[in-house]
């Protein structure tokens, strides 16, 4: 953004006055549309098919290749993709802030690039890896990668984590961008479509991409990977003259600061008796330091009697000495406001933490367990374990859009919701689902271990794995476009990116309680004469079903956990927008009743 349109931004409130690329106004017939989204769509299947390749076989190369141990090779990948999605918090702020979303998105995707360039160039060169060694066999004797060559991996591997968690928000943000927050029904068809486009770029990754790597080397696999992140940049790039750009007016955090400390400050103050004696309660739109409310109808963001203690950042000291109170001291009604929906909005984050932690499993432990099956398709064709993790996405390429076409104009007779159910409800439903991916892998497990422990050479067929990836991908489908879809519409003018990359921060979140879950289970069971659950290199010995049963128990209590909370959230009325009779209510629970 230029210095004219920063100090213009400081003097005028920042509402929906999108620009193109050249900081010009937008124009309706011009500017945004599914056209414009087409082309963000199209970065979106190529970078996921990109790292999906990468990340979905990265513990089969830091196993085989960099000779780590498997529970250690397990956390490798989990720390991994857990970075990815909490970079992406770093991403939302720099696009809300500072640089916008599609500036964003050149730069971070141009640095993915180059991790996937480096990741390949290690893979090549033989000199930069430990010598080949079967893990299998004698993993005590296998030279583990240390000191430049480890050094050079997770660089890599990191510069890939970087450049992709700063741009997943980004694309979403960007993409909703070229709707208007007015329209839900498009709004809903783009986020199912953005989910399509993840399909389709899984399921490239997951059959072609991972069977190139398998067969023809990792190297060329992560050369392939590099240049379909290529060509999504190119895609990108392409519709650079169709989007709607958001202006960007420093930082997001300065005001949400002030709220906090204008209420610790006056804690003491008396609440008034009337919500129109708070600062800022009659305003149509309050720009405040840079960051405005965002506008409904001429009308700023509703009071709520949430949080209550907040209101008192809003109370004016009847001073004559005080009659100018600094931004610290004196906050809008609507600038608390927007605190509270920031609060508010943490408990549904956090119910989706257990959900992304069974995630972690299918991407590590399952994979592993794929390896100890049988393989054989047929005599000549093995197939990949890690694309055994396509076989949800084949299903919900067809899927996605009967939900769209099918499911949404059904639940939308019988809902009056423009996206037929509302995106509270979608997640529950994900959640519930959740579990059953994990019950159908323990009793997989058990059976698999069962016949092998009798006979190693009767293998039971890698398809029986296929069960909990089909259950979970469609508990994904529910909860993760619906978790998505939420965030966007809680979210105000200034805080799109910030908000959506929350979303991306529960995967983050799950990965890394996955690891720590490896780690303790390993540590409080190791303690038992048969060793730990996750301790050893072999599946066969370790308990790898118990583990399962484990996170199927705490998915279970944690959908309870997320009905509890998700009862308990009410929207803002300010950002309920009305499409049809159930929703033109903005008593409590008008949206958002799960049951």
């Amino acid at each position: 953004m230029t210095k004219l349109n920063r100090a213009s931004c400081k003097e005028q409130p920042c509402v929906d006055d999108y620009v193109d690329w050249r900081d010009r106004p937008c124009k309706p017939g011009k500017h945004g549309g599914m056209h414009a989204a087409l082309a963000i769509l199209g970065l979106q299947a190529f970078e996921m098919m990109a790292i999906a390749a990468v990340g979905n076989n990265l513990i089969t190369y830091v196993f085989n290749e960099m000779h780590f141990p498997l529970s250690k090779s397990a956390n490798v990948v989990t720390n991994f993709v857990g970075t990815v999605f909490l970079l992406s918090l770093l991403g939302g702020f720099l696009s809300d802030s500072y640089l916008g979303s599609y500036r964003t998105m050149l730069i971070f995707g141009f640095i993915e690039f180059c991790g996937f360039i480096l990741l390949s160039i290690q893979a090549h060169m033989p000199q930069m890896r430990p010598p080949k060694c079967d893990m299998l066999v004698s993993a005590s004797k296998c030279e583990e990668a240390r000191g430049l060559k480890e050094f050079i991996f997770f660089l890599a591997v990191y510069l890939v984590a970087l450049g992709s968690g700063c741009l997943k928000p980004n694309i979403i943000s960007l993409g909703a961008d070229q709707f208007r927050k007015n329209d839900p029904k498009k709004l809903s068809t783009y986020f199912n479509c953005a989910y399509f486009a993840f399909c389709i770029g899984e399921l490239i990754a997951l059959t072609v991409l991972v069977w190139v790597q398998t067969h023809s080397g990792m190297d060329i696999g992560f050369g392939v990977s590099a240049a379909a992140m290529a060509v999504g940049l190119i895609c990108l790039l392409c519709g650079t003259p169709l989007y709607r750009n958001k202006p960007t007016c420093g930082s997001i955090f300065t005001p949400i600061a002030q709220v906090f400390v204008a209420a610790f400050t006056k804690r003491k103050q008396v609440s008034p008796s009337t919500v129109h004696m708070l600062h800022g309660s009659r305003s149509t739109i309050v720009p405040h330091h840079n960051v405005s409310t965002e506008s409904h109808g001429d009308s700023s963001l509703l009071h709520t009697d949430k949080f209550s203690f907040l209101d008192k950042a809003c109370i004016k000291i009847q001073d004559d000495t005080r009659s100018n109170e600094s931004p610290w001291r004196l906050c809008t009604m609507s600038q608390v406001e927007q605190v509270k929906i920031l609060i508010s909005v943490v408990p549904i984050f956090a119910c989706t933490i257990i959900f992304n932690t069974i995630l972690a499993q299918l991407q590590t432990f399952t994979v592993q367990q794929g390896s100890a099956m049988n393989t054989k398709l047929t005599k000549n064709f093995q197939v990949p374990p890690a694309s055994l993790q396509s076989i949800p996405y084949i299903m919900l390429v067809f899927l996605v859009p009967l939900y769209e076409t099918v499911f949404v104009p059904m639940a939308r007779k019988i809902t009056g919701r423009d996206s037929g159910i509302s995106p509270l409800q979608r997640v529950g439903v994900g959640l519930f689902i959740a579990t059953f991916s994990m019950v159908s892998a323990a009793i997989v497990e058990n059976k698999r271990r069962t016949m092998a422990l009798k006979d190693p050479n009767d293998n039971l067929s890698i398809f029986w794995i296929a069960p909990q990836f089909l259950i979970f991908g469609v508990s994904e489908m529910f909860t993760a476009v619906g978790l998505i879809e939420f965030f966007y519409k809680q979210s105000l003018e200034g805080m799109q990116s910030f908000l959506t990359a929350m979303t991306y921060c529960s995967y983050s979140f799950g990965f890394y309680l996955s690891s720590l879950l490896v780690s303790l289970v390993n540590k409080v069971t190791s303690k038992s004469a048969h060793g730990g659950w996750l301790s050893d290199n072999n599946l066969n010995n370790d308990r790898l079903d118990l583990f399962y049963w484990l996170l199927a128990g705490l998915s279970f209590v944690n959908f309870f956990n997320y009905l509890f909370w998700s009862r308990w959230y009410c929207y803002n009325p300010s950002l309920v927008v009305p499409s049809g009779p159930k929703d033109s209510r903005s008593s409590r629970n008008a949206d958002i009743e799960t049951g």
